[in-house]
């Protein structure tokens, strides 16, 4: 009679303690909250010559985990559809400031008009890999764009 009770309890724990592992940072899924919005925030840009426009507004923002540190993934909306080889560049040369590591997302302008088929055809979709050393020092991603900047946070 015994043993059964134990081991209801056993389970009760357990499973309680599930709950507690979900929603610690000790998950990885947890590393980083969720984005919000902020206005932009230009610093120095990276040390390479780009010709490259911002893109007009910064969506959505996530790091995904990955085996070898993580992934920034930030989707964006041009203006038109065709803009092409987006991409996310580190501003300051790749080095972070206070703890916040800043992204610029930027792509190229269409060089013929494109027919404007809604809002799927102006999303571009860009990923900066993150290595685990620095991934461990980031406090904060912010990404920016022309009209706005996304932050996430630890």
């Amino acid at each position: 009679m015994r043993l059964p009770l134990v081991t209801l309890l056993v389970m009760a724990l357990a499973v309680t303690g599930c709950t507690t592992i979900r929603e610690s940072r000790m998950n990885p899924r947890n590393w980083f909250g969720t984005s919000r919005e902020e206005a932009p925030t230009l610093g120095q840009i990276s040390d390479t010559v780009d010709n490259r426009a911002l893109v007009a507004q910064i969506t959505a923002l996530t790091i995904e985990s990955t085996s070898s540190g993580g992934l920034v993934r930030a989707e964006g909306l041009t203006p038109t559809a065709g803009w092409w080889d987006a991409e996310l560049v580190a501003e300051n040369f790749g080095r972070l400031q206070d703890g916040v590591l800043t992204l610029q997302f930027v792509a190229a302008e269409p060089r013929e008009p494109a027919p404007d088929t809604g809002e799927r055809s102006r999303t571009l979709v860009a990923v900066y890999p993150v290595s685990a050393a620095l991934l461990d020092t980031v406090a904060a991603v912010v990404v920016t764009g022309e009209g706005n900047s996304r932050r996430i946070r630890r």
